[in-house]
């Protein structure tokens, strides 16, 4: 008997980090030190004394049942993208910057092929986020995973200036409410989709439309990564920000819970985000799916319904902010205002 027999396959291992080797290498940043296949990941942090005070900040997350999909179709390119796009766009609400990325991957049985696709998926969305992956653990679970399933997850470190940190402490009585597009679903409420659209619920069906939706609408939109378009409002904010003129006070990505779990997050006490749905276009996705017996105010609930994330900006400079996202080729749309009131989060109609 030996480890192979048992179902782990070093050997596939060390093809495995051969295969991803290029990948990792074109997230690299100068900060990062060493190469990959160290015990730990390593980053000269030096430039942290260009910060009056530098904070630290991290997220975790995955990717869910969409990899379920993955697995269904033997499409894997994409869903890296994904698990980066969760972990920075929480990030990027506070206003801080990505730094390094790290990944953790269990397996049934270790394909290396497949898994290098899926890595460079995540290589993929680390350069769109300007961050560099780092490292990362890819484990083979025999007998607890299929041979063909596996699952993700993901973890962000980056840094901010605390005085320049988005908490939502800012955000009063007036406040413009923006919703930048989402690319589709995202990441979020598949186990539904999934209930809706799979024959029997776990198997592809049998329906080409059906089966197309599946693959080219919801497996194949990976997360928008935002941090490319909002950088450079964040960075004017910043730069405004040291003569009181404040330009963003709060931030949303809205995920899993939709609007009504979310929004929430970032509102004080004795304030509300009265929000107009009709102002946010809804992209046919979500259409589609309403059609199979979802209730409007359910898919408010569970799905973006168009808008992947949220700021609130002061009246004077919602000008200024749109302006520099559509230079970065990103719509935006207004589409509500804080008010006082308990509610937290008000959707007009629903």
């Amino acid at each position: 008997m030996d480890y192979k027999t048992a179902g782990v396959d070093t050997h596939a291992g060390q093809r495995f980090v051969k295969l991803i080797g290029d990948s990792v290498k074109s997230t690299r940043q100068p900060h990062v030190l060493g190469g990959l296949g160290g015990f730990a990941a390593m980053s000269d942090v030096s430039f942290l004394k260009d910060y009056k005070q530098p904070v630290l900040l991290t997220t975790t997350d995955g990717v869910g049942t969409k990899l379920h999909l993955a697995t269904l179709f033997d499409r894997h390119e994409t869903v890296g993208i994904d698990l980066v796009a969760m972990c920075v766009n929480d990030l990027l609400v506070t206003g801080a910057k990505p730094l390094v990325f790290l990944d953790y991957m269990a397996v049934g049985r270790l394909n290396p092929e497949k898994m290098a696709v899926v890595v460079a998926g995540i290589a993929e969305g680390c350069r769109q986020a300007n961050c560099s992956l780092v490292g990362g653990e890819t484990a083979e679970h025999p007998d607890l995973l299929e041979d063909a399933e596996y699952d993700l997850a993901g973890f962000c470190v980056g840094v901010g200036e605390k005085s320049a940190m988005i908490d939502g402490s800012k955000v009063q009585e007036g406040d413009v409410i923006l919703a930048l597009p989402s690319s589709g679903i995202h990441s979020n409420g598949v186990s539904l989709v999934r209930k809706l659209f799979l024959k029997n619920g776990t198997e592809l069906p049998d329906v080409k439309a059906d089966h197309d939706f599946l693959l080219n609408q919801i497996l194949l939109k990976p997360t928008t990564i935002y941090e490319p378009y909002l950088r450079p409002v964040l960075d004017q904010a910043q730069t405004h920000a040291g003569s009181g003129d404040i330009w963003i006070t709060g931030m949303v990505h809205v995920t899993g819970g939709g609007f009504y779990e979310n929004v929430p997050r970032i509102v004080p006490e004795g304030l509300c985000a009265e929000i107009d749905p009709a102002k946010i276009p809804v992209p046919a996705v979500f259409e589609t799916i309403a059609k199979r017996g979802v209730a409007k105010k359910e898919m408010y609930s569970v799905y973006n319904m168009g808008a992947g994330m949220i700021a609130f900006v002061r009246p004077g400079s919602v000008g200024k902010v749109q302006e520099l996202l559509k230079a970065q080729a990103m719509e935006s749309f207004v589409c509500g205002s804080i008010v006082k009131g308990t509610e937290k989060v008000r959707l007009r109609g629903l």
